[in-house]
């Protein structure tokens, strides 16, 4: 799976340009089985998962083609639906839970649709209800396969409805309104994940020739229309790796510019890093985090200690708790860390306590930072990368501790960073990547 030796105690210096988006990614790429006319995507990032879905699409039978680095035209006039039916589906599928996707396009455009239970990080129970449910109210019969662990929906022609969803769950917003837009009718999705990357998929949608009204609110309106055509569409730079790269900054003491984050769409992810103690300036559309001997974690006005939590969107993305708390070690003061929507990501704080830092884990959900600030460094050890953020936050940690660390399993930071050693590396780091 391969391991990332890492020599701690560099201060880097330079610029850094996020990838893009790999949550936009996975939604834009499996919207393209919308249409038979060619689609061209960009800023398409070189990570794993974003790979292992263009790969599945090429094996549905979905023309695609490379033009550049980042830059990709699909064509889906031939999609092989009896290649559902297949081993060899199950084993792509189940390896990738943004795999979830294609049902709704699949659905919309052929009747059915189905996927394997599909895999992903392991942060706790991720259940599928809100897209399945969706899918039925459109009109959708709903069967899961205990034996197969196969979730299938069917359906003659989708009908508009209004639903309010249990959970304003993105992938399950985005499933159900790529099966809406070619529904009979008018569709009302209330309680909808309104996120920047969804907001994207509706934009696209649209320049494809759907009718979606309320973007970026919780109430998407969406008259259906016969067919799609194919549109040009450029990816979001990645807000979750612009948020690692301002906590890694402030943990090594480093002086890096982030170009090009598109500030607009960061929402409240630059303040939640400032109430940290982390100075930024934007200059024009480019974060500039300078280098920090200290910074100090804000309280509330009362005087008492900062709680920060995940939200859905326009709260704090719950992608970037670990990295908000791997950053607080070597900050001065206290705050705790509510991750509430999954009871497994905090898990990985064993490490960093192994590390030095002062964390205590108060129960699967909160974990107070005891911050350090700059007594005492972080001390290399040899850890397993448990899921993507958590990898990258033992990252972070590493590169700011003294001697040498090792990160086993890699592969699930590649999962969502692209050549993240290299980049670094190019700053003053010393990874080194073993196979």
């Amino acid at each position: 799976m391969g391991s990332f030796e890492i020599y701690g105690g560099n201060k880097l210096k330079g610029d850094l340009i996020p990838q893009g988006a790999k949550n936009e990614a996975l939604q834009i790429l499996c919207a393209v089985l919308l249409t038979e006319e060619k689609v061209t995507i960009s800023n398409v990032p070189d990570i794993v998962d974003v790979n292992k879905l263009i790969n599945l699409l090429q094996a549905l039978g979905v023309k695609v083609e490379k033009v550049e680095k980042g830059i990709y035209h699909f064509k889906a006039d031939k999609v092989n639906i009896d290649y559902l039916n297949t081993d060899d589906f199950r084993e792509r599928g189940g390896g990738l839970r943004g795999s979830i996707m294609i049902v709704g396009p699949l659905l919309a455009r052929f009747g059915t649709g189905s996927i394997p239970k599909p895999g992903g990080d392991k942060i706790g129970r991720r259940r599928l209800d809100t897209h399945f449910i969706g899918f039925e109210k459109l009109g959708a019969k709903f069967s899961y396969d205990n034996k197969t662990s196969f979730y299938k929906a069917t359906a003659k022609k989708l009908k508009g409805t209004y639903m309010h969803l249990d959970e304003a769950s993105v992938t399950g917003t985005a499933n159900i309104v790529m099966a809406a837009v070619l529904a009979k009718g008018t569709t009302t999705i209330y309680n909808a994940a309104c996120e920047p990357y969804l907001q994207q998929l509706c934009k696209m949608l649209n320049r494809m020739g759907a009718k979606i009204s309320g973007i970026g609110s919780n109430m998407l309106i969406i008259e259906g229309v016969e067919r799609l055509g194919g549109c040009f569409h450029k990816i979001l730079p990645d807000m979750i790796e612009i948020g690692s790269f301002i906590g890694l900054a402030a943990m090594t003491q480093s002086e890096i510019t982030i170009k090009d984050v598109s500030y607009p769409d960061l929402g409240v992810i630059p303040s939640v890093f400032q109430r940290l103690g982390i100075k930024m300036e934007l200059k024009g559309d480019d974060l500039y985090i300078p280098s920090q001997d200290v910074y100090e974690i804000d309280t509330f006005i009362d005087g008492s200690i900062l709680t920060i939590s995940d939200a859905p969107w326009p709260g704090f993305t719950p992608d970037l708790l670990s990295i908000v708390l791997t950053t607080a070690i070597q900050a001065r003061g206290s705050v705790l860390i509510h991750q509430k929507m999954f009871e497994s990501r905090l898990f990985f704080t064993d490490k960093l306590i192994d590390m030095g830092a002062q964390i205590i884990l108060c129960d699967p959900h909160r974990a107070t930072v005891i911050g350090l600030g700059r007594k005492y460094p972080l001390r290399g050890i040899q850890m397993t990368s448990p899921d993507i953020r958590a990898g990258v936050s033992l990252l972070i940690a590493a590169l700011s501790a003294e001697g040498k660390s090792t990160i086993h399993n890699i592969n699930q930071i590649d999962r969502g960073y692209q050549d993240i050693d290299i980049r670094l590396n190019n700053l003053g780091a010393d990874i080194r990547r073993l196979s």
